[in-house]
C-alpha cells in the first residue's frame, strides 16, 4: 500500500470516528481540517524521505562515474609504462563501476519518476486541503444560520402555544375601549354645559371665514366678480341749534381773551 493510499485510509477512518462521535458539526469540521493538516504534514516527511533517497542514488550515480573514470586513467598510465597485465586489472575495476553506476543509474531514474509523481500527488492533497479550509467556513455559516432560522421557528412557536398574541389583542381592544369611553364623556359634558353649541357656531365661522378666503382668491384670478364699491359717507350740516350753541362758545371765548388782555397792560 503506498504512502498516499495509507493517508487516505488513515484519513477516512478519523473522519468517521469523528462523525459517529461528534454532535457538533462545526467542532467536527474544525478537527476534519486540523487532522487533515496533521497528515498533510507526515506526507510532507514522506516524501522528503523519498526525494531524498533519490538525490543519494543520483550521488552515487556520480560518485560510480569518477571512480570508473580514474581507473581508465590508470590503465592508460600502465599502458603508457608497457605493464599490460596492469592496464588489464585497472580496466577490470573499471568495468565493475560501470556496472555498478549503471545499476544506480536505473534506481534513481525509478526513484525519481516515484519522486515526480509523490510531488504531484501531495500538491493534490494539498490543493484539497486548502479548499476543504474553504469549504469550513462556509459550511460553518450555513450551519449557524439554519441554527438561528430554527430558533426563530422554536421561539415562534413558544409565542403561540402561549397565546401572547392573543393576550397582545386583548390589550389592544382594552385600550380601544378606554378612548371610546373618554371621548363619549367629552361629548355628554359639552352637550350638557353649552360648549357644544358653541363648539357649533365657532365651526361656522371658520367655514364662513374659509368662503371668504376662497372668494378673494378667485377674484385674484379674475374668476368672480370683484368685491362692490364702498358708499359713500354722507356729512350732514349741523343743526341750527347747535350751530348757535357753537356761536355762543366762541364769542365767550373771546371774552376772556380780551379780560386778559386788560389785566395785563393794568400791571403793566
Amino acid at each position: 500500500m503506498g504512502i498516499f493510499a495509507r493517508l487516505a485510509s488513515l484519513i477516512k477512518a478519523n473522519l468517521n470516528d469523528l462523525i459517529s462521535k461528534s454532535e457538533d458539526p462545526e467542532k467536527m469540521l474544525n478537527q476534519i481540517v486540523i487532522d487533515m493538516t496533521n497528515q498533510l504534514g507526515e506526507a510532507k516527511k514522506q516524501v522528503a524521505v523519498a526525494i531524498a533517497d533519490e538525490k543519494r542514488l543520483a550521488k552515487q550515480v556520480e560518485t560510480e562515474k569518477e571512480k570508473s573514470g580514474e581507473w581508465a586513467r590508470r590503465a592508460m598510465m600502465a599502458v603508457r609504462a608497457g605493464d599490460d597485465n596492469l592496464a588489464k586489472e585497472a580496466l577490470t575495476r573499471k568495468k565493475e563501476h560501470d556496472d555498478t553506476g549503471a545499476a544506480f543509474q536505473q534506481q534513481w531514474e525509478k526513484q525519481k519518476a516515484g519522486s515526480d509523481q509523490l510531488k504531484l500527488a501531495l500538491r493534490a492533497l494539498n490543493n484539497k486541503i486548502e479548499e476543504a479550509k474553504r469549504k469550513k467556513g462556509l459550511l460553518i455559516a450555513r450551519k449557524r444560520r439554519a441554527e438561528a432560522q430554527k430558533a426563530i421557528q422554536e421561539t415562534l412557536g413558544g409565542l403561540k402555544n402561549a397565546s401572547a398574541f392573543e393576550a397582545f389583542d386583548q390589550m389592544t381592544e382594552k385600550i380601544e375601549r378606554m378612548e371610546a369611553e373618554a371621548e363619549a364623556s367629552t361629548e355628554l359634558r359639552e352637550e350638557y354645559t353649552g360648549d357644544l353649541l358653541a363648539e357649533k357656531f365657532h365651526k361656522l365661522e371658520v367655514g364662513a371665514s374659509a368662503d371668504e378666503d376662497l372668494l378673494a382668491l378667485k377674484r385674484q384670478m379674475g374668476l368672480a366678480p370683484p368685491a362692490p364699491e364702498p358708499k359713500p359717507v354722507r356729512v350732514d350740516a349741523p343743526p341750527a341749534a347747535d350751530q348757535a350753541e357753537q356761536d355762543e362758545l366762541a364769542q365767550a371765548l373771546e371774552a376772556l381773551e380780551a379780560e386778559e388782555r386788560s389785566n395785563l397792560q393794568a400791571k403793566r
